[in-house]
């Protein structure tokens, strides 16, 4: 019954659009425009039909550009649309920027399988459970987390679904909130960089990716924010639908060997520093040491932060100098005034000719390359490059030593606030929140560091997308590795037959292999996808379609305000039949031409269209993240009921849009800092 209703739903949108097709169109009188219009809304229908996306538009493009062609030249059009075919399958093979697609994506799939996923769960779950509705929180932070490293929605989903749903529902926690935290937490990689479909448009707008990933993360952090906000709010106005941990979850098992430190006082800090100066009670030097050192970690973060913070302030200012733009400018001068130029004035000699010596130079000059001067000649002591003036010469060209400004004042309430926040957390350091902190330093820091190294290398202009994606699918080998390996020798220890080095190897392996397979099946999808919109594309443009679309908005004499809200209600009504590529290679083409007519910034709409695309995965029928969490969740657990979880968060990314629409600077603020 349900698949019964899910099918009328489809058949009747599909009826939306061919109903107004079937009664508007002159089908006695039709023109290549009027073939442009039906191609738009025929590729829509076959998509929501089931046919596959990327050979769809090919198939599209082909036979409409070949009505095309043969509208002018009916000998010609095979070979014309043929040629088509080649040029734009070329165009895309010849795109650079698509080149990071398949390394990101490879190490997305490395980093899921790296075993790390539970881990940082747990660890950010332990973390945050004083917080309301902490098990939902720690999913959507993880979920953050790992969409960041991964950028793959069905991935993160699913690993979600299989170790966050089955715990939230054990703990009491409302189906339709856990479904909406997983499924909404988990779409974040659509618009959290590395994001794949930030790229893609960057690919098809012609917009650099760089700024495109500078100016979606404040968005990001954002949405995933309201989230957060959401989740709390529910959890303190209706506690029944998010219950509190028991003390059982919230308890954290101590090692046994701190026991006794543990048992002497509460605070880790001053216990360890106890131990360290003579009080052990029993607890061998190195472990002492060893937690010591774990627990100067904060206080050496901060003190590291605020020397960077200083270096940053009292900078000197960069002084340019212009004496050689100068010395150009005067050399210009004169070649404007016809000087410099000119051949000299040649009285009886050749062309090649040495020029005659200078009055008062009476040292002969050498006839050839390569002769010798006469023994005991002395070398001129100016020219030479130790001569007497050489010093003085260098001197005059060494840079000067520029002094560091005065520290300003704002720095010493940084300061001070670093200050302030390190004493907070060495007087609240209980030996349990030395246990969680030591699960974060194995599970989220490594992770954060990777995401840090390759995001702020493209950010900062130190590597391309592409060479930053390479080092990061290296660095998700290596963590994979790693943690194989610290698993493999844990299970040793329990007994496990073979040595941890082999098994890490065979694993790797099994590893290797899977995540090539499926980025090189995802990558391809993406490439074809590429070539049938790039086709479908220029048909379109052949028959007219983009021009009577920009004629039809041209003439409603729209502000640049109402544009953007009508592009972004087509492309919010377009995500729930269409999955975001299809949006993104089908529709922006027709919608980027416009935006210089309303002087928008292709980089502000493509974040708008990255915020307003998260609904193509929360939106019914389409919904992927639904099918992704249903294939994995309880029985009693039902797709209505999911359906009914994601609609508060697609409220809240409505909530979103309009806060960057009303705030740009949420998401041009870094781009214009970093890319003045």
């Amino acid at each position: 019954m349900k698949i019964r209703k899910e099918l009328w739903f489809g058949f009747g949108l599909m009826a939306l659009i061919l109903t107004p097709i079937a009664l508007l169109t002159p089908w006695g009188n039709l023109t290549n425009g009027h073939l442009g219009l039906l191609m738009l809304a025929l590729i829509v229908v076959a998509i929501m039909l089931g046919f596959p996306t990327a050979f769809t538009l090919m198939g599209m493009g082909v036979m409409f550009g070949w009505l095309a062609y043969r509208s002018v030249d009916p000998d010609t059009a095979v070979r014309q649309v043929l040629d088509l075919m080649v040029q734009r399958a070329y165009s895309v093979m010849s795109n650079d920027v698509l080149i990071a697609v398949p390394l990101f994506v490879f190490m997305g799939y490395l980093v899921e399988r790296a075993a790390l996923i539970e881990r940082l769960f747990k660890s950010l779950h332990l973390a945050l459970s004083r917080l309301p509705g902490s098990l939902a929180v720690a999913t959507i932070v993880t979920c953050a987390i790992f969409a960041t490293a991964t950028g793959i929605v069905g991935a993160v989903v699913t690993l979600m679904g299989l170790l966050a749903f089955p715990a939230m529902l054990r703990a009491g926690y409302d189906v339709r909130l856990s479904a909406g935290s997983i499924t909404a937490g988990g779409c974040l990689g659509i618009l959290i960089p590395p994001s794949v479909l930030l790229i893609v448009y960057g690919a098809t707008a012609g917009v650099s990716v760089v700024q495109l990933y500078a100016g979606a993360f404040f968005p990001g952090v954002m949405l995933a924010g309201l989230y957060v906000g959401w989740v709390i709010l529910v959890a303190k106005v209706w506690p029944d639908r998010a219950p509190p941990l028991s003390k059982e979850d919230a308890r954290v098992e101590l090692p046994g060997k701190i026991a006794p430190l543990a048992a002497a006082g509460r605070n880790a800090f001053t216990g360890l520093l106890a131990a360290a100066g003579g009080r052990s009670l029993g607890v061998p030097a190195r472990t002492v040491l060893g937690q010591l050192l774990v627990t100067m970690i904060p206080a050496v973060a901060i003190a590291g932060m605020v020397a960077l913070t200083w270096l940053g302030a009292t900078r000197p200012a960069e002084v340019v100098d212009t004496s050689g733009l100068q010395a150009a400018g005067f050399a210009a001068d004169e070649l404007a005034a016809g000087q410099g130029l000119a051949e000299p004035e040649d009285e009886g000699r050749t062309g090649l000719a040495e020029p005659p010596a200078a009055e008062g130079d009476a040292e002969p000059k050498s006839a050839a390359p390569g002769v010798a001067e006469p023994p005991g000649a002395e070398p001129d002591a100016k020219a030479a490059p130790g001569g007497k003036d050489a010093p003085a010469a260098q001197e005059a060209a060494a840079p000067e030593v520029q002094e560091r400004l005065d520290t300003p004042t704002w720095f010493w309430i940084v300061a001070a606030l670093a200050a302030a926040a390190a004493v907070l957390t060495y007087v609240l350091w209980t030996w349990e929140r030395l246990e969680i902190f030591k699960m974060l330093l194995s599970s989220f820091f490594p992770l954060a560091i990777m995401i840090l190294a390759v995001l702020g290398s493209i950010v900062f202009g130190f590597a391309t997308p592409t060479e930053a994606a390479a080092v990061g699918a290296f660095g998700g080998f290596v963590l994979a590795a790693a943690y194989r390996y610290l698993s493999n020798v844990r299970g040793a220890r329990r007994g496990a037959k073979g040595s941890p080095a082999a098994s890490t190897l065979v694993d790797m392996w099994g590893i290797t292999k899977e995540s090539s397979f499926l980025a090189a099946k995802t990558s391809a999808m993406v490439c074809w996808l590429f070539v049938g919109s790039s086709i479908f594309s220029a048909s379109f443009a052949l028959l007219g379609g983009q021009e009577i679309i920009n004629r039809w908005v041209l003439s409603m004499d729209l502000t640049p305000i109402q544009f953007l809200l009508l592009a972004q209600f087509i492309i919010f009504i377009l995500g729930w039949p269409l999955e975001w590529t299809e949006i993104i290679v089908i529709f922006m083409p027709i919608f980027i031409p416009l935006l210089a007519h309303f002087q928008i910034d292709p980089l502000f709409f493509g974040l708008l269209v990255a915020l307003n695309l998260q609904t193509a995965f929360l939106s019914p029928p389409v919904a992927m993240a639904a099918f992704y969490l249903k294939g994995v969740s309880p029985p009693h657990v039902t797709l209505n009921q999911i359906f009914g979880g994601m609609l508060p968060f697609m409220g809240i990314q409505l909530v979103a849009l309009a806060l960057l629409y009303l705030f740009p600077a949420i998401g041009l603020w870094l781009p214009s800092v970093l890319y003045k």
